[in-house]
C-alpha cells in the first residue's frame, strides 16, 4: 500500500543529509565533549559548529544557544528558570501544553497567571497584552506559531510591549523554526524554544535561545555543561543533527523554497473546500506558517476520519500528538470560538520538506469519498440533510 505522511507538525522524518552528518558520532567519533583529549575535543568542535548553525538560523550569538532534549524542556527551562512565587505571568489560551501546564504548576507555587483570549482567527491582541501588565509581571510567554492551526502570533508587537514594560518575553518557536525566518533581535524576545524533530532533525534534541544577560535557574543540577544552564553530558549525535537541520532550513529560507510548500498547502485547502460541503479552514485570514492547514468537516468525528484515511494510506491528525486520544475537544479550536462538535470534526494537514505535489493529489483523491462514506453513517448528517 502506498503511504503518504501529512503529519509533520507531530514529527518529521530525518532528512538523509541530517542522518549522514550524525552517523560518525554514533561510533568512531564517540568522545565526551567535556574531555580534554583528542576524542573529546573532536566532538566538542562538532558541537560548537552545530551551535553556530542554530545561532545563524535564529539570528543570535552562538553563546546564547542552550542545547536541550527538545521543545518541552526548552519551554520549561525558560519559564521555571525565571519565574518565582509572587511573580505574575501573561500567556495565551492556545499555547502548547508544555507552556499551559507549566503555567498551571506556577499557580500551585504561588504565582499569578493571566491567560489572554484569541479572536476567531486564533490571534492574540497585543493591546490585551499591554492591558494585562502589572507591577509584578515577570514574564510574557506567547507562542510564535500555533501547532494546530499554524497561525503566527504578532510576536514583534508583543516583544516591543515587553521591552517597554521591562518584562521578560519568551516565545515557543517550535512550529515556526525552519518554516519562517526568525530573528530574535527583531522579535525582541529574551527566550525562544525550538525542537529538532519538528524540523527534520532527530527526536530528543532541541535548543533554547537565551539572550545574553538572562540569568536562568537551571532545571538540572550536575556539571557545568552549557555554561551551567543545562547540566548533563551532551547528546552529541542529536546536536549534530539539529545543527545540520538548521543549516538546511536556513538555506531553504534564503532560496525561497517554502513557497512551493505553501502552494501545496493552498491546493489542499482550495480543493477540499470546493469539493466537500460543510468544510472550512480554522485560522483563515490570519498569517500562518506555509506548511499547515486545519480544516473542519462538519457532521463527522475527526478521529474517525483520521483512522479511515490511515487505512487508505494517508497520515493526518486531529491536532497535537501529545493530546491524541483526549476526550475533550481541542483547547486551541474552542478558544477560537468553535463549537465542540466542529472542533472534534477538525483535521490538521501538515507538510514537510519531502512531500510532493503528487502526494497532495493522492490525498485529494481519497478525502472526498472518505468523508462522504463517514457522513452516510452519521445520524446527525442524515438529519441535517433531511431538514434542508
Amino acid at each position: 500500500m502506498r503511504r503518504v505522511y501529512f503529519d509533520n507538525n507531530a514529527t518529521t522524518p530525518l532528512l538523509p543529509e541530517v542522518l549522514e552528518a550524525m552517523q560518525p558520532y554514533f561510533a568512531e567519533r564517540f568522545g565526551n565533549a567535556s574531555s580534554i583529549h583528542h576524542h573529546g575535543q573532536e566532538t566538542r568542535a562538532a558541537v560548537e559548529r552545530a551551535r553556530e548553525s542554530v545561532a545563524a538560523l535564529l539570528g543570535c550569538r552562538a553563546s546564547e544557544v542552550v542545547f536541550t532534549s527538545g521543545g518541552t524542556e526548552s519551554d520549561n527551562l525558560a519559564i521555571f528558570g525565571l519565574v518565582r512565587p509572587g511573580d505574575h505571568v501573561i500567556t495565551s489560551t492556545i499555547e502548547h501544553h508544555a507552556v499551559l501546564n507549566s503555567c498551571k504548576h506556577l499557580e500551585s507555587l504561588g504565582c499569578e497567571v493571566t491567560r489572554l483570549p484569541v479572536d476567531g482567527r486564533g490571534l492574540v491582541d497585543p493591546d490585551d497584552v499591554r492591558r494585562a501588565l502589572r507591577p509584578n509581571t515577570k514574564l510574557i510567554t506567547v507562542m510564535m506559531a500555533n501547532n494546530e492551526t499554524g497561525v503566527l502570533q504578532p510576536v514583534e508587537e508583543i516583544g516591543k510591549i515587553a521591552a517597554e514594560g521591562d518584562v521578560y518575553f519568551h516565545t515557543d518557536g517550535v512550529q515556526a523554526a525552519g518554516k519562517v525566518p526568525i530573528d530574535v533581535k527583531r522579535i525582541a524576545c529574551d527566550l525562544l524554544a525550538i525542537s529538532g524533530h519538528k524540523m527534520h532533525a532527530p527526536q530528543g534534541v532541541g535548543a533554547l535561545y537565551a539572550r545574553k544577560g538572562t540569568l536562568l535557574q537551571p532545571l538540572f543540577y550536575g556539571g557545568s555543561h552549557e555554561r551551567s544552564r543545562r547540566a548533563g553530558t551532551e547528546n552529541v549525535p542529536g546536536i549534530i543533527g539539529l545543527g545540520k537541520a538548521a543549516e538546511v532550513a536556513r538555506g531553504a529560507l534564503e532560496r525561497g523554497d517554502l513557497a512551493r510548500m505553501s502552494e501545496m498547502r493552498d491546493r489542499i485547502e482550495k480543493q477540499i473546500l470546493s469539493t466537500v460541503e460543510a468544510t472550512g479552514v480554522n485560522g483563515a485570514g490570519a498569517p500562518r506558517v506555509p506548511n499547515t492547514t486545519n480544516i473542519y468537516f462538519d457532521y463527522i468525528e475527526g478521529e474517525a476520519l483520521v483512522i479511515a484515511l490511515d487505512l487508505k494510506g494517508l497520515a493526518v491528525s486531529t491536532g497535537a500528538a501529545c493530546s491524541s486520544g483526549a476526550i475533550e475537544p481541542s483547547h486551541v479550536l474552542t478558544a477560537m470560538g468553535l463549537r465542540p462538535d466542529r472542533a472534534r470534526a477538525s483535521l490538521r494537514f501538515s507538510l514537510g520538506k519531502e512531500n510532493t505535489p503528487d502526494e497532495v493529489e493522492f490525498a485529494l483523491g481519497l478525502i472526498p469519498s472518505t468523508v462522504a462514506h463517514l457522513r452516510e453513517l452519521s445520524p446527525v448528517y442524515n438529519k441535517a440533510a433531511l431538514s434542508s
